[in-house]
């Protein structure tokens, strides 16, 4: 009975193998012979159960034989399977109870990552997109007989893997699955790997190359020996990203609008290419441009790209250049842990899947008013580490946009549609879109006056602000406080004195940031921490902040007041709008002037205002009690006297109440 999982079996056979393969040491070695095996096994070796360990060896051998003769990029001719009879019993025995047929499995993909723990995970395993993006996409994208498909960074060919598993489960041929998929790969041994996975399901050769797609040249100089642009009906790519990779000579980013610098006409509001070279454009960005050439008029694009690339204001000509070329038909936004497919490797880079069809030149623009799908995963299966869960949105969100249809309200977010005209500001991540938030406000608009944070800033109720970057070098110099994002929480500010600043510092910035009793700040900048908000005392006003927070002063105290501000910002409606609003800006996420976007709920009751902002008021008064009669203890303690064993003074109020009863201000003594 097949119940075990690819990863659990293979991870068995490292271990066994580690521990008993004599004159085969090192993990890279061992994986070889495994991969031997593995062929063998899914495409010539049947049932062993009840053969003798020296007869199953015989088996295998012979066909591997096999597997050189059509395999012969992959295999020399004169290999041989390397490990003795009682480990090639085990790993058969093992793999007789996994599914290695099964099209939804990547039984290569899987046996790298369990050899990840040593040499193998800084070269081989960070090369493999994980098979929950591959599998969605492949699905979602869903190549058919005879169809063209191409991945033009290819890597270790998950994509290729798993588009000819797909059509081998409908029916097609080894042969016409080699005639129909085509793969470039720069590095020659992801190259060569490529073809592996390929042949795992083909047992053949596959047109799979190694050259530079953005050059448009094979390794040795020469042109790609195949049709490239417009001629492909199916991509797939997962392109590299990361700003220190370079990518093309200055000739070759030169054939690509998007490897010239954009800039934004001010009337219509749209991006224009000026005749400027970027210096170094992201590769994700010129992978995206190529991506859409390759494709015929109607051909079909699934592609893993980097939030960052479909969010952020900077990119906004690259989702224009998209828009413009292409109908796109879903976005998915994955969770940050998605390539983290193991404790040590991967990155938490957020990433979305993108589903898109080229334009017909023949085309109007019938098909900018089409709905796009859009969802936002938060599990894929996998955690952190990349241990397996039981977790997965996946699924519901492919069942979801293959039949075209929402989400219900409870799980809104993963499966809704956005008219492509709603569309705001080139933004495509789908978190931005996502109803629940937008529901949650709505449920308060007979009881709440929605506030937009932009109206009242025009109307001079708020006015934000940012701080300074003072530099490490700074840090220990003084006892001044200097807040970081890190020491606001729950409307707190928790100093840190190995952050303290000196005088001299502090004076250079401080009529500058001119930090004030009653000012809150809110964190801009991070990962889970934006949006966390800190109100400011008269303890507190003797301090620097980093840029990296806002500060919000309020200006007009009888529309809203700090304390009734505090509490809305901390609402889990607004809360849940900070969330759907951020983005990625170089490596950290940040609210950016997106704060503007947010809608406050104000009630609209006047006695409940009075009160939430009464509640507040005591909260931050107890707090700072508290925290005061602490510091005058330790006070106590290293100066030795009791002239310190004093109360906090509370005749004198710390704070003013705005639009309150005269009761709310009665505080125990």
């Amino acid at each position: 009975m097949k119940h075990v999982s690819l990863t659990a079996a293979f991870s068995d056979i490292r271990n066994y193998l580690a521990g008993r393969a004599v004159g085969i040491t090192r993990d890279k070695a061992l994986l070889h012979e495994v991969v031997k095996c593995l062929f063998c096994k899914m495409n010539f070796v049947g049932e062993t159960f009840q053969k003798q360990e020296e007869e199953i060896l015989r088996e295998y051998k012979q066909a591997f034989d096999r597997v050189k003769v059509a395999t012969h990029e992959i295999f020399d001719l004169d290999e041989e399977i390397a490990l003795d009879a009682g480990s090639v019993s085990y790993v058969d025995k093992v793999l007789s109870r996994v599914d290695l047929i099964d099209p939804h499995n990547d039984p290569l993909s899987d046996l790298y990552q369990a050899f990840i723990g040593s040499e193998v995970r800084g070269d081989e395993g960070q090369f493999f997109t994980p098979t929950e993006a591959v599998k969605w996409l492949t699905q979602a994208v869903s190549p058919t007989a005879g169809e063209r498909i191409i991945d033009p960074a290819c890597g270790a060919g998950s994509f290729l893997s798993f588009s000819a598993r797909h059509l081998r489960a409908m029916g097609t041929g080894a042969e016409e699955i080699n005639q129909s998929l085509y793969g470039i790969e720069k590095d020659r041994y992801l190259a060569t790997l490529a073809k592996t996975h390929i042949a795992l399901t083909t047992v053949k050769s596959s047109n799979v190359i190694c050259a530079d797609s953005i050059e448009k040249r094979t390794n040795q100089g020469e042109a790609i020996p195949f049709e490239i642009n417009g001629t492909f009906d199916v991509v797939f790519a997962n392109p590299p990203f990361g700003a220190k990779i370079r990518m093309g000579s200055e000739a070759a980013r030169a054939s690509f609008e998007l490897g010239y610098k954009w800039k934004r006409d001010k009337a219509t509001r749209r991006f224009v290419k000026t005749d400027v070279l970027a210096a170094n454009p992201s590769p994700q960005i010129l992978f995206l441009e190529l991506c859409i050439k390759l494709l015929r008029p109607g051909g079909r694009l699934g592609i893993v790209v980097p939030e960052s690339m479909i969010s952020n204001s900077s990119s906004g000509y690259v989702v224009q250049y998209l828009l413009d070329n292409a109908v796109i038909k879903a976005v998915i936004g994955m969770p940050e842990n998605l390539f983290k497919t193991s404790g040590k490797g991967g990155t938490h880079t957020k990433t979305c899947l993108v589903v898109a069809e080229r334009r017909s030149l023949a085309k109007g623009d019938e098909t900018s008013q089409m709905p796009i799908f859009m969802a936002e995963a938060k599990w894929c299966g996998h955690d952190s580490r990349g241990n397996i869960i039981p977790h997965n949105d996946l699924p519901l969100i492919l069942q979801g946009y293959l039949h075209g249809k929402a989400a219900d309200r409870k799980t809104s977010r993963l499966g809704y549609f956005v008219s492509q005209d709603k569309l705001v500001d080139n933004i495509l991540a789908p978190r931005y879109y996502d109803p629940s938030s937008d529901q949650l406000l709505k449920a308060l608009e007979h009881s709440h006056d929605l506030l937009c944070i932009k109206d009242l800033v025009d109307s001079g109720v708020l006015e934000f602000s940012t701080g300074d970057e003072i530099g490490k070098l700074a840090y220990g110099t003084g006892d001044i406080p200097f807040i970081r994002t890190s020491d606001i929480s729950n409307w707190e500010i928790k100093t840190d004195h190995k952050h303290g600043i000196s005088k001299e510092i502090y004076d250079k910035y401080a009529k500058k940031q001119d930090v004030q009793e009653g000012d809150i700040l809110m964190v801009r900048d991070g990962t889970y921490l934006i949006g966390t908000c800190a109100y400011i005392s008269k303890y507190n006003t003797t301090m620097l902040y980093q840029s990296h927070i806002y500060k919000i002063r309020v200006r007009k105290p009888e529309v809203i007041s700090p304390y009734l501000l505090l509490a809305a910002l901390s609402c889990k409606q607004v809360v849940s709008k900070i969330q759907s609003k951020r983005f990625t800006q170089d490596i950290i996420d940040t609210l950016g002037q997106r704060v503007l976007e947010l809608v406050l709920p104000i009630p609209k009751n006047k006695k409940v205002r009075n009160e939430i902002e009464s509640t507040v008021r005591q909260s931050i008064h107890d707090r700072i009690e508290a925290r005061e009669l602490a510091r005058k203890a330790t006070l106590m303690i290293s100066e030795g006297t009791m002239a310190l064993a004093t109360t906090v003074d509370l005749d004198e109020p710390d704070f003013m109440l705005y639009d309150a009863p005269a009761d709310a201000l009665d505080l125990p003594t």
